[in-house]
């Protein structure tokens, strides 16, 4: 039977695109054999029947899971610190690509997907997850590859009154969680996860592993907040303990529009970063059902969720005190232990135990576009009106608003390459998710968020309009090309790290020349001496 000329062409670049994917594969690992002391695991290819469950494993945003988002060519999970080296060392000989995650939360997908560096491989370091607590130094050695829960559990175990002041999701991977600052509900006592970092150890562009000494505190500096997979790999870091009481006090207040949510919020702006700094209240605000005169509507709740490190009756007189338009309660209030405290605000039912914090399985997979501002001035309430309206026209929205102040007030914007500190009253997260895939889905959703992030440009600062790293945005720019300019990737690198972005392009110029590690939104190269 004779084939058209065009199927045989088709044919003949399968054939040759399945030879290179098999040789690239066999040559990595006669690379790797050759450049570690420790046997090597096996490769997980696009042929083994468990590669999606393995790349969709710690993935939370399914828009990058599609079948027409270009996938590694493999995974690689090494599980000593010499695989990591090597595989640095080969990807550079052999000239391939390499993307590595911790834990892939990455709301951009760019630690596991690729559409601009193809072919390319995955690193992922789920098997490199040891925690080492030393209760007498105040101190834990921890793996990249451990996830927040687990570090909090493992602290929880030696000490009742230790903790660490990071994420408020516990499936998040501490590796990449302090490269882009990690805060949580001790950030207004305490600071961010990576001001509490005391060492690291990371393999740079030339497979060498350097702790804080060797690599200096200009790197030491840059990869505490300066975002992931712009510097080297993190294998570990040394996190500095924080005091908690035995005991405490946790609570969820709900507020819907009818209830008179839009003057109670305009209150909490006013007061949030204000309050004792042993007191943190998030707002979590979304769209519900009610119940209105017999008849089910619409309407937006917001939710006070809150973590105080004390017991219920010194709560209520800062409360009291400080916010009683609130309404806050006795019986509103939950006494607890701190890791207890970690699994309420993570949203585990009351009664989970700890243990499921090993687990370390987000709660969380679906299609998502996320976005982020930094409020200086309290939203009006005509302002928050017109948020209203928005909210109630689409399906799933949520928006998260994190108080500031506190340590975050005391810290130097400079301190460290994270640069939203004193003047913020409080951090917006915007989130839209749906559950289907289709293209018109998608683009209805990224639609929405995107007309509801134009609207709050009225009430953020815009010189320039601040966002959080570790929600990346590629709406704020995209760095397409292996070699673009520090000039070109400004957009959104003053976006997230202000004035800290030009020392961090000169840390990266001079510790990765060549810009091997790299992605859309990496730490570029100065290309131009006279940029800066």
């Amino acid at each position: 039977m004779a084939f058209p000329i065009l199927t045989i062409f088709v044919l003949v670049l399968l054939s040759a695109s399945c030879a290179t994917s098999a040789s690239v594969q066999e040559n990595f690992i006669q690379c790797l054999d050759a450049n570690s002391d420790d046997p090597i695991p096996a490769l997980c290819s696009r042929s083994n029947s468990s590669f999606t469950s393995f790349l969709n494993s710690t993935a939370q945003n399914l828009r990058y899971l599609l079948p027409s988002v270009p996938k590694p060519e493999f995974i690689f999970f090494p599980s000593h610190e010499s695989h990591v080296q090597a595989a640095v060392i080969c990807a550079r000989k052999l000239a391939i690509h390499l993307r590595f995650r911790s834990g892939g939360h990455d709301y951009e997908g760019l630690s596991y997907a690729s559409e601009t560096e193809t072919p390319f491989i995955l690193l992922d370091l789920a098997r490199l997850r040891s925690i080492d607590v030393d209760i007498d130094d105040n101190s834990a050695w921890v793996q990249a590859g451990a996830t927040v829960g687990e570090v909090y559990y493992r602290i929880s175990e030696k000490s009742k009154t230790h903790g660490f002041p990071a994420g408020l999701c516990s499936s998040l991977g501490i590796g990449g969680h302090i490269t882009g600052g990690a805060y949580g509900s001790m950030m207004r006592k305490y600071g961010l996860g990576a001001d509490n970092v005391l060492d690291a150890r990371i393999v740079d562009v030339n497979g060498e592993i350097l702790d804080r000494a060797a690599m200096g505190e200009d790197l030491f500096w840059a990869i505490r907040g300066g975002g992931g997979a712009s510097f080297g790999i993190i294998l570990e870091w040394k996190i500095k303990l924080v005091p908690v009481p035995e005991t405490v006090t946790v609570f969820t207040v709900p507020k819907t529009l009818e209830q008179g949510a839009t003057k109670t919020l305009y209150r909490w702006q006013q007061v949030a970063d204000k309050l004792d700094d042993d007191l943190f209240i998030r707002v979590m605000i979304q769209v519900t059902n009610a119940d209105q005169k017999g008849e089910r509507s619409r309407t937006v709740t917001t939710a006070y969720n809150a973590l105080y490190l004390g017991d219920a009756d010194s709560l209520l007189r800062v409360m009291n005190r400080s916010f009683p338009e609130l309404g806050l309660t006795r019986k509103d209030c939950i006494e607890t232990s701190w890791i207890k405290s970690v699994l309420y605000i993570a949203g585990f039912p009351s009664d989970t135990p700890p243990e499921v914090l090993l687990q370390g399985k987000s709660l969380f997979k679906n299609y998502f576009k996320a976005k982020s501002d930094f409020v200086q001035q309290p939203i009006p309430e005509t302002g928050l009106e017109g948020l209203w309206e928005r909210l109630l026209k689409e399906d799933s929205p949520l928006m998260i608003w994190n108080p500031y102040g506190g340590m975050m007030a005391n810290i130097s914007e400079s301190a460290i390459p994270f640069p939203h500190r004193k003047g913020n009253l409080f951090k917006i997260q915007y989130v839209t998710s749906w559950s289907d895939g289709s293209d018109e889905s998608s683009v209805k959703h990224m639609d929405w968020i995107r007309g509801l992030y134009d609207y709050m440009s009225a009430y953020v600062p815009t010189s320039p309009r601040a966002a959080y790293v570790n929600y990346r945005d590629l709406d704020l720019g995209m760095n397409r090309n292996k070699n673009t300019s520090s000039a070109e990737a400004s957009a959104w690198g003053d976006m997230y790290f202000k004035g800290n972005f030009q020392r961090l392009v000169q840390v990266k110029s001079k510790v990765d020349p060549d810009n091997f590690f790299r992605h859309e939104q990496s730490i570029p190269v100065v290309l131009e001496q006279n940029q800066y």
